[in-house]
This record gives C-alpha cells, structure tokens and sequence, in this order.
C-alpha cells in the first residue's frame, strides 16, 4: 500500500520531482497525500510551489496575576514553544523558543551551527505548527544534505554535551576561523549601540522577559534586532535575519543583553562579526575564543562603562 500510494504520487508529479516527495514524507498519511494530491498539483501549476511562508504565532499572552497589595489583573507574558529544527525529515535540534521569526531562527541555527555555508544551501523552508508544538522543516541541497548526514554518522555513539545541535565535546570546543574585522567603534558609539539596542526591544517592554541580540552598524539609525526567550535564539534569529537580507556580520557590532558564554562568541564569528559587545560578563571560555577568532570582546557595557576583554584595537581612543 505504501508503494502503491508513493508511486501515484510519482506518476501524478514531474518525474524526480523531490518536493512531491519531501510533501508524502511530511504528512505521513496515505489517505491525505490521495484524496488532496488534484489540490497540490493545481498549486504547483500556479507557482505555489515556492518556499511557504512563515505563519503569525503569538509572542505574548495574557494572564490573571495577583500583585503584591492583593490586587488581580492581567499581565503580558512571553511565550514559549518547543520548536523541531528538522533537516531533510530528521530532527537536528529542538529548542525552547519564542515562536516568532522562526524562518530567522532556522536559517540563522543552520549557518552557525555549520549545517550550511550559504542560504542558497537551502532549498525549501516552512514552518509547521503541531498539537506539541512547531516544527521548522528545511531541506537542504543535495550536497549540504549529505554532509550533514555524515557529520550526524560519525558522531553517532557519543554523548551529546547538552549544547543545541552539537554531540560531542570536540565540536563544544571548535575555534571558528579569524574574523577580519572591518570596523572600530569610539566609546561614544559603544554607548550609543547599547542604548539603541535598549530603545528597540518591543518584547521585552511589554514582558520583561526575553533576551535581545542586535547588529549595530556605525552611521545607521535603525539596528536591526531580534527577540526571544532564549539569547541563542535571539543571537540565531539575528544571524538569519541578517542572512535574509544579504548584510554581512564584518558591517557592524553584534550587541548582546545576556551575558557572553562561548557559544555566543562561536555564532557572532560565525556571521563574521569582529565586534561583540554586551552588558553582562564573559566567561573564561569565551574570552579565549575571542581571542583565537580575533574577535573584540567587550562587557559590562552599560552607560559609558564598558570593558574590554580581547583584540582592544576594535576600540578607537
């Protein structure tokens, strides 16, 4: 029956047209692949065969909450989703996240975590969202999908160190290639670059509880930013966000409100990014990888305050 079904999906579609399949993959349901397959193919011939788009999730909800003086109202609180990263129909990574600019998030979680090179690695994209939670199905190349799948083979048998997509100690401790920074701030525009990314958190105006992570760009007024629960998320929504537009990392400063743990320091490099400035402290760790990726790493930047932990040329005086 299987066969049956899967080989009227072929015969209803172009010859090795991989969409067709990836679609009978997704669903897993005979019954719905036949009686909707006259559906699919109307919109393939009317060109809705490209990538789907992302659909609006709720950021917030509100809540009945008790303050201190006894008084009940309601309160605006950040949602939080699982959220599958699913490659070619295999679950790499799931992750608790805000379940918003989640094509962001998956295109950004690909680039820094190596799945892909370029997003043109990536040939279709969608967001799917589920009873237990959202599921973000990308399919690769053929070549990117094969290199993840041997990556994933060769890894198989060791214990994963408890970081997102990552499954072994050696791959925890990666070095990215040297940065080559192509800017320096002055302590004014460090300042500045902290109070931008402040004045454009919506979400966490409204909620008090998601990080940020922004790309400050010397000369332009509008940062651009994302928001989550989760400072890695935020961090890999950035990249992709910025990916999407085709801005690179090397044309400004990843500004961070959560602290600086290597992981953060590993995906700003990642995006070429030669500045990483945030208001909290590094960790050991993460100072030294700034070091071996050439990267400027500052803390504690709040105000006119800041300190500087590697590669101080970044910092004009």
């Amino acid at each position: 029956m299987l066969f049956a079904a899967w080989r009227a999906l072929d015969c209803q579609s172009p010859t090795g047209n991989r969409r067709w399949r990836r679609w009978f993959l997704r669903d897993r349901n005979i019954a719905s692949a036949c009686a909707s397959i006259r559906r699919r193919w109307t919109d393939i011939m009317h060109g809705s065969h490209f990538p789907l788009r992302e659909r609006a999730h709720e950021s917030t909800v509100k809540l009945p909450r008790l303050t201190a003086n006894g008084t009940q109202d309601e309160r605006v609180v950040a949602e939080e989703s699982p959220v599958a990263l699913v490659y070619d129909g295999t679950t790499v990574a799931i992750l608790m996240a805000t379940p918003s600019d989640l094509t962001d998030l998956a295109l950004g979680f690909s680039l820094t975590e190596g799945i892909i090179e370029d997003v043109g690695e990536i040939e279709e994209l969608s967001v799917v969202p589920g009873l237990d939670g959202i599921e973000v199905r990308t399919w690769l190349s053929p070549g990117a999908g094969r290199l993840l799948k041997d990556r994933r083979r060769r890894l198989i048998g060791p214990t994963g160190c408890g970081l997102c997509g990552i499954e072994s100690l050696a791959e925890a401790n990666r070095t990215r290639r040297p940065v080559e920074r192509r800017i320096s701030l002055t302590p004014e525009q460090i300042r500045m670059s902290i109070e931008s990314l402040g004045e454009a958190q919506v979400l966490n105006r409204a909620t008090r509880a998601t990080h940020a992570a922004g790309l400050f760009r010397p000369g332009d007024h509008d940062m651009i930013l994302r928001e989550d629960v989760g400072r890695h998320n935020a961090l890999d929504k950035l990249a992709g966000a910025l990916a999407s537009e085709g801005i690179s990392g090397r044309t400004g400063a990843v500004i961070l409100t959560s602290r600086i743990s290597v992981e953060m320091v590993q995906k700003a490099a990642a995006i070429d990014a030669g500045i990483v400035i945030a208001v909290s402290a590094p960790t050991a760790l993460a100072i030294r990888t700034a070091q071996a990726a050439q990267v400027t790493l500052i803390g504690i930047a709040r105000g006119s305050d800041f300190e500087i932990f590697s590669h101080p040329a970044g910092v004009l005086r």
